[in-house]
């Protein structure tokens, strides 16, 4: 659970807090009964902009190809969060920002803002957790995740010190 400190600067957020951007079309699908997008499309959103990013940058071979470039691990989600602020409904645009928020030694914890096209307040804040484990066990390794994975990950790294960028 979020404390109100944290809820309070995660909704200060611009898109500038975030490295990586994608855009995202909604659809009419996307909306739930009471005419906003449903909880499990930001889901759906954060998943995709992550696994763009781990296929792109750190070598993740989500298809198994295992060529000798691809990761030899996998990344298995152990946590996920969602901060809602205020709604967005079909037929919006979003403009979506990916971070790392914390890198441990096998372990990544993503934010995601999500932005409407045009607005600059942040309307949801949210990601998850994924602990990178060897894909023939799925189990965590002792050396942690592997370099390129890290290298990757590294560059979604935004420092703050005292409310400001590093």
């Amino acid at each position: 659970m979020s404390s109100r400190a944290d809820l309070a600067a995660k909704k200060r957020r611009t898109r500038s807090d975030y490295i990586f951007h994608q855009e995202y079309r909604t659809r009419w699908f996307d909306n739930d009964m009471y005419a906003h997008l449903n909880n499990t499309v930001y889901a759906m959103l954060f998943d995709s902009i992550v696994n763009s990013w781990l296929i792109a940058e750190c070598g993740m071979d989500p298809f198994g190809k295992q060529n000798s470039n691809a990761s030899k691990q996998v990344g298995i989600m152990v946590n996920s969060y969602c901060d809602y602020f205020s709604s967005v409904s079909y037929p919006d645009v979003l403009d979506l920002g990916l971070r790392v928020a914390k890198l441990g030694s096998s372990s990544v914890t993503y934010e995601v803002g999500v932005f409407k096209q045009g607005e600059e307040d942040v309307k949801v804040v949210g990601g998850y957790t994924h602990v990178f484990c060897a894909r023939e066990t799925m189990r965590p390794t002792k050396a942690g995740m592997e370099e390129r994975v890290r290298r990757g990950l590294e560059k979604l790294i935004v420092r703050e010190e005292l409310g400001s960028k590093l």
